[in-house]
Order: structure tokens, then C-alpha cells, then sequence
């Protein structure tokens, strides 16, 4: 693992948003640059809201922190409160946030980071894709001076979890993501499919976390708490799948991506049967360049350890 990780997050802050940036924000070695946010979960003010109030939480005001995109480039909005809640942060209602965003449109802050610090950030791109594509548009330079994307989104031939076919990240706002996939940045992505295969938190864990009774763990069950209630009426216990928090843990420790391998992605934006759907193309039957670092497998173990030492901070 690299002694030190220069991160910029690309958020529609809402749950496991807010626990990722928490990981990201506390993490010894790590530098976050700025904090971008885009309408997917929640709408656009309440994504910048829980980003301010989650740095505040993280004893973080120097992190700056730039909205964005209000809806997906060619679609409307939709988003995601019956699994956040009304508030994106599980009900928790956390006063206003003292802090407050920069004036810059998050595109455009992308564009001049990545320019005055070329070969050195990496991005995690946890939300639709709106805002990246936006930048990329600005100037595509962008691809070859970012160090690297880390892309929360899609799923590798695995069902989606708000359509039959596709991943949220990628059905809000599908034109974004297939833009993106082929811009050419240096990209992983990091599919639905990851944290599905085997549970990632679920009630023993969350015992663990309760236990600890620090200002962090308390956070950590708030915004989370309408999710986990969720995956006790769907499965019978508490439960999270963490996609965005992993992808975090990844970027910090690439160890955390057990296994990974490079195929051909693209995403489907014609269909409305099929919109945001992630084609990765295993059995190369395209005969494509491959385009993407897939991740295949996470050491659980590894991110729960990640997790479980950033919550029992005082």
C-alpha cells in the first residue's frame, strides 16, 4: 500500500456515501482534495447538505466541497429515499450544517484540480456519473492527467438492484456512464455484483459497531439505520451492502480488491428495457480492447478491519 493517497470523491451523498467519506476523511495517509456532489440519491442540496454535515462530523471543514449536477444529462431525476430515507442520512435529521459549499460548479472544480495536480489524484466516482461526464466535455484532457477513476457503478452480468438490469449508479443517468466508460481514464470499476455475492455488514457486525459507543459508530447506525431496516424486512436480519465504502477502501488499500482482471465494459443508454445496464464482455466475444480493471472479489475481512478502525476513533 502507498504511503499516501491524494482523493478527490464524486458523491450524491446519501448512507454508505456518508460512511465512505468518513473512511476516506479519517484515514491516516490519505488526502481528500475536495468533495464533489451530483443529484442521485437525494436531490442536489440535501447530497451537499450530508456532505458538510459528514465532514463536520469527520472533524474535516479544510476539505472543500463543490455541487454540481441537478439532474442526469438527458433524463429527469430520480431518486432513492426509501432506502435513505427522507433525509438521505437514515432519519437521523442532523441540524444545518455549518459549513458551507465553494460557488465553483463541480465539473469545472474537477477540471482545474485534475489540471494542478496532473498524475496525482484519484478519483472515486460513487454517484451517477453526471458531473465527471460534465468535466470530461470541459476539457478531455482530463483522462490521461487523472492518476486514476475508481467507479462505484454497474454490476458484471449479476441482476440490477433498481431495475431487473442495471445498477442504480448507471440507471440514473446512463448517457454519463457510457461516456465516461469510454473516455479513456485509467478505470476500475467496482459493480453491485461485489458486495452481493457474500454479506458484507450484517447483525454481528453492527453489534460490534454499537459496542463501541464513539461519536463515529453512533454516526455510522443514524445514517445507515433505514437501509439496515430494509434488509431486515427483505432478509430477515440487519444488514448492508456497502458498495460505496468498499470502493473507498479499495482506492486507500488497493489490497482490498482481491481479485480483479481487465475486460471490455460498456453501458447500455438506447433501451428502455435495459438502460444502465454494464456489459462486460468475459468471454472477449466482441474482440475489444478492454477498457476497465474489473473488480471480481473484495477481502471482506480487510474492509471490515478498515471500517471497525475509523469508527472506534475518538
Amino acid at each position: 500500500m502507498e504511503n499516501r493517497k491524494v482523493l478527490m470523491i464524486d458523491t450524491d451523498t446519501a448512507g454508505d456515501d456518508c460512511t465512505a467519506l468518513l473512511l476516506a476523511l479519517r484515514w491516516q495517509g490519505v488526502e481528500v482534495k475536495a468533495v464533489t456532489t451530483v443529484a442521485g440519491n437525494v436531490p442536489l442540496p440535501l447530497c451537499t447538505r450530508n456532505a458538510l454535515t459528514t465532514l463536520q462530523m469527520a472533524q474535516r471543514p479544510d476539505v472543500p466541497v463543490y455541487p454540481g449536477a441537478v439532474k442526469p444529462l438527458m433524463r429527469e431525476l430520480f431518486t432513492a429515499e426509501h432506502i435513505h430515507g427522507t433525509d438521505g442520512m437514515g432519519g437521523a435529521n442532523f441540524p444545518e450544517p455549518s459549513l458551507k459549499p465553494r460557488n465553483e460548479h463541480a465539473a469545472q472544480a474537477i477540471v482545474r484540480l485534475i489540471n494542478e495536480h496532473p498524475g496525482e489524484i484519484e478519483m472515486i466516482a460513487q454517484a451517477p456519473l453526471t458531473n465527471l461526464a460534465l468535466a470530461y466535455s470541459l476539457d478531455p484532457s482530463i483522462t490521461k492527467k487523472l492518476k486514476h477513476l475508481w467507479v462505484m457503478g454497474g454490476a458484471n452480468n449479476f441482476m440490477g438492484n433498481d431495475s431487473p438490469a442495471a445498477e442504480f449508479n448507471f440507471l440514473v443517468d446512463p448517457e454519463a456512464a457510457h461516456i465516461v466508460v469510454h473516455a479513456g481514464f485509467e478505470l476500475t470499476m467496482v459493480g453491485w455484483d461485489v458486495c452481493q455475492r457474500n454479506p458484507v455488514m450484517v447483525e454481528e457486525h453492527f453489534r460490534v459497531i454499537e459496542a463501541m459507543d464513539t461519536e463515529f459508530s453512533r454516526f455510522y447506525m443514524k445514517v445507515l439505520r433505514t437501509g439496515m431496516e430494509l434488509g431486515l424486512k427483505r432478509g430477515g436480519q440487519r444488514r448492508i451492502s456497502h458498495p460505496d465504502t468498499l470502493t473507498v477502501a479499495m482506492a486507500i488499500d488497493n489490497r482490498v480488491m482481491a481479485r480483479s482482471k481487465r475486460f471490455y465494459i460498456d453501458v447500455e443508454h438506447k433501451s428502455e428495457l435495459t438502460k444502465g445496464y454494464s456489459l462486460v464482455d468475459q468471454n472477449n466475444v466482441l474482440k475489444k480492447e478492454p477498457n476497465a480493471e474489473v473488480c471480481l472479489e473484495a477481502d471482506l475481512e480487510l474492509f471490515r478491519d478498515m471500517v471497525f478502525t475509523v469508527l472506534r476513533q475518538h
